[in-house]
């Protein structure tokens, strides 16, 4: 029940998920803030922005591409959601905002239809598109069906304070909730009570030393057939909260409060050793958000904290229930959805990502296993990707070697690079390798030749190109004419050509004490009390 697809998800919804096969849809899209998010890979050397790439790029434009989504939503069948996205066309005109909108309509007509009727989704957003993406949701899912919007305060501090500012500081993302139908789950959650309501209330102590609270008795509407007299207590006007016999089995268990003076009423006492604790509401302040320094950060600038997600499948899906995230980004979602014992979706569009959740998943739960669809499988898979995306073609090539990827989508000269590989040949200088791939059908000596250059120019010790085809036996030559990168342990090519195929087959570069703190290691999880979470 596990699958991790790379694609559109789009696409994907429509060729591979059922109707009404999930039970809950979390969603952390783009926000269209017009800004770049990347993946950030921090090197050994304390290089950062050399080594990054970019994870998607959170713009969206009218073009072609959303005119054919705008049609597909006029065409879906969904009145009310196309009267909807037509009259904020009409309000919004062919922008950005416009596109970002009309992208989401239509991959929220397939999410509604994938979910069942019991089910419930959560999309994750902020104030840029949030009343927006509201107003589209009360459309598709029908108004009845909104729950909440939950506020997540996501940082705290001074905010926009500076003397330019013209708008208070923004702390807050946005969880807007949806039930399917009125058969949604929900199970209630609580969070620590505060100490001071503690201190407050739970100020009485019985004999044997349970602490306890006073706690109201009465009926708060009129309950005649409650009214009634219990050992010299006079009922209140409205009659008591609770029927007689089950009055008589409060006193029974010491649960009650009698007072001495009669004329006043009696109370339940709520003991504190059976607080659940402070119901959970709609102000989500209690889960801090993933700084610098904590052991879950995976460098992925938008990754939520686990615990964030702990609570919404808590809430709205059962053990053993189907989570689907079509924008898993660095994977939160499936990680809480494995460590919950819940079945799961994810989709990404980019094998960065994709790769990104493979190694996330695999170092907290060893021995996991799970379908991964969509990245190749044999080089004529290889030769697919390639053919179709030659930026995602390097990204995987890329991930085969565990290297950090460099470089982005951005046109313009080739640098050569596509990823660095970083190791320490005596154990404490960090040294770097560079990788390049080729995914063409034509390589050449000249290519070899050019990473030797790289190597010069980028002073780094090894050299290693990756190709889709076979090398000729002049580019063998070539590399071989390079030389060797001589250490302690051994020679090591200083230029090595690797096929696809060689990949593979499981085989890798040759390099001396590979340092790959670069890559965060996901904590290992524990799984044993995952059935009772709840």
């Amino acid at each position: 029940m596990n699958h991790l697809y790379y694609g559109d998800n789009l696409q994907v919804l429509r060729d591979s998920i059922a109707d009404e096969s999930v039970d809950l849809i979390y969603l952390d899209p783009p926000f269209n803030s017009q800004s770049n998010y990347n993946i950030l890979f921090r090197a050994p050397t304390g290089e950062q922005s050399k080594a990054q790439i970019e994870a998607f790029e959170d713009t969206w434009h009218w073009n072609e591409t959303a005119e054919q989504a705008f049609d597909e939503v006029m065409q879906s069948g969904n009145s009310d959601a196309a009267e909807m996205l037509r009259a904020m066309r009409s309000f919004l005109k062919e922008n950005d905002m416009m596109a970002y909108l009309t992208m989401m309509a239509v991959r929220l007509l397939q999410l509604h239809r994938v979910l069942k009727q019991s089910g419930s989704l959560y999309l994750h957003c902020d104030q840029t598109a949030g009343s927006y993406l509201k107003i589209l949701l009360d459309a598709i899912f029908g108004p009845l069906n909104f729950r909440n919007e939950i506020i997540w305060k996501r940082k705290s501090g001074r905010g926009e304070t500076n003397n330019a500012a013209i708008r208070f500081g923004v702390s807050h993302d946005i969880l807007l909730f949806y039930g399917k139908s009125k058969e949604a789950l929900l199970h209630r959650q609580y969070r620590p009570s505060n100490p001071e309501y503690i201190a407050s209330k739970f100020v009485h102590k019985d004999p044997d030393g349970r602490v306890y609270r006073l706690d109201n008795l009465t009926s708060p509407s009129p309950r005649p057939n409650l009214v009634y007299e219990y050992k010299g207590y006079n009922p209140p006007p409205n009659g008591w909260a609770v029927s007689r016999g089950r009055m008589e089995e409060m006193d029974a268990e010491g649960r009650l409060y009698l007072p001495a003076d009669k004329t006043h009423r009696i109370q339940r006492k709520r003991y504190l050793d059976q607080l659940e604790g402070e119901t959970v509401d709609t102000l989500w302040d209690d889960i801090a958000p993933i700084n610098s320094q904590a052991q879950e950060r995976l460098g992925y600038p938008t990754q939520k904290p686990v615990a964030l997600l702990e609570r919404v499948l808590n809430t709205s899906t059962n053990v053993g229930d189907v989570v689907l995230d079509p924008f898993c980004g660095c994977g939160t979602s499936i990680h809480a959805a494995q460590k919950l014992g819940r079945n799961w979706i994810g989709i990404d569009v980019t094998h960065l990502a994709i790769s990104l959740i493979e190694k996330r998943l695999k170092d907290a739960f060893p021995g996991i296993a799970f379908d991964v669809h969509g990245t190749p499988k044999d080089l004529g898979g290889a030769k697919a990707l390639a053919a179709a995306d030659k930026y995602q073609f390097q990204w995987w090539a890329v991930s085969l070697v565990n290297a950090v990827p460099y470089g982005g989508m951005k046109k313009g000269a080739d640098s050569g690079i596509d990823g660095h590989i970083y190791f320490k040949p005596d154990g404490k200088i960090t040294e770097k390798a560079i990788v390049s791939v080729k995914g063409g059908e034509n390589v050449s000596v000249p290519m070899v030749r050019d990473l030797g250059h790289v190597i010069d120019r980028e002073k780094a010790k090894i050299g290693v190109f990756i190709t889709l085809v076979e090398p000729t036996a002049p580019m063998k030559t070539e590399a071989i004419k390079a030389g060797f990168y001589e250490t302690d342990y051994g020679k090591y090519p200083k230029i090595q050509i690797l096929t696809i195929a060689d990949l593979f087959a499981g085989k890798k570069p040759l390099i001396p004490l590979v340092d790959t703190s670069y890559f965060k290691k996901a904590p290992k999880e524990d799984t044993s009390q995952q059935g009772k979470l709840i």
